[in-house]
């Protein structure tokens, strides 16, 4: 079953609530079966369905040649020349997310 929009903020509310599955359906008045059902289908849905938000900053690379470089809080670092395509970048963000 198609998980409708009022399906997906019910579960959203639900999981930033802290209330089990059975309080959040007492307070809401939904039944828990179909919650939980509704909760099982979402939770079959691919990953990339979510929007993920992934920080980014920008500063001046160390480098003489322009860059793009990413790098993560862990200390990672992942630089590509500025001749990689938009939509490649987009698609590997995609991917990594």
């Amino acid at each position: 079953m198609a998980i409708t929009s009022k399906w997906r903020e019910h579960i959203e509310a639900w999981q930033s609530s802290g209330l089990s599955q059975a309080e959040y359906c007492a307070k809401q008045q939904i039944n828990v079966h179909t919650f939980a059902a509704r909760l099982s289908d979402f939770r079959k849905l691919p990953k990339s369905d979510s929007a993920v938000l992934i920080p980014v900053q920008v500063a001046p690379t160390e480098t003489v040649d322009a860059a793009i470089l990413f790098t993560h809080a862990q200390g990672h670092r992942l630089e590509l020349p500025t001749s990689v395509s938009a939509r490649w970048v987009a698609e590997l963000l995609q991917c990594l997310a």
